[in-house]
């Protein structure tokens, strides 16, 4: 089951997931991570423009369409093409992020905005990094693969929310060949670390 690929969502959850066993360090992400993609498009409003699209409603400005837009319009997108139903859902917070950015980053205006940007962000990647050292014993997957990491941690944490709470999984067996591949990960992971010991 599932696209091969860059639409391989196995393999996209299995890789994150293996960075993220611990409950602890899952909450904390759950907590920290859309923050911090809310946070980047409030700084994203200050790149040019390539339009504006006036509100139906009085505002004194439109919506900006810039590096912001494409920003989360690439990341909606991707979760859209790794899962219709959780995807769906997971583009529209990147919508309601890009629009509730836009109107956060006009009112702050820029001399304000990167100051609030720079405290939310330094905020929610301590408390990761103190999930990865202090929870879940091991790196960040940042560190192995950058671009992986940054795109599959939003969708990673709503899918992790949506099981907790409401059992959902993409397909029957979803989560069970997942948690197999992840513990295959870890034990390939700690038999390196211990190789690289002894």
């Amino acid at each position: 089951m599932g696209n091969m690929g860059l639409f391989d969502l196995e393999k996209h959850f299995a890789f994150y997931g293996a960075y993220h066993k611990n409950p602890v360090n899952i909450f904390i992400h759950m907590l920290f991570v859309w923050p911090i993609f809310f946070t980047s498009l409030v700084l994203f409003y200050f790149t040019p423009s390539v339009y504006y699209l006036n509100c139906p409603f009085q505002c004194s400005h439109g919506l900006a369409l810039n590096f912001g837009f494409f920003f989360a319009l690439i990341y909606a997108l991707f979760y859209v093409c790794l899962d219709k139903k959780a995807g769906s859902l997971g583009a529209l917070i990147c919508l309601v992020c890009w629009v509730g950015s836009n109107f956060l980053a006009r009112n702050l205006g820029y001399s304000l905005a990167w100051k609030v940007v720079l405290a939310a962000q330094l905020f929610c990647w301590t408390g990761q990094f103190i999930g990865h050292g202090v929870f879940e014993k091991r790196a960040p997957a940042l560190l192995d693969n950058l671009v992986q990491a940054f795109l599959m941690a939003p969708f990673f944490v709503l899918l992790e929310a949506l099981q907790t709470f409401f059992g959902y999984e993409p397909y029957p067996g979803f989560h069970a060949t997942v948690k197999a591949k992840v513990d295959a990960e870890i034990k390939e992971w700690q038999e390196t670390k211990q190789k690289k010991i002894s």
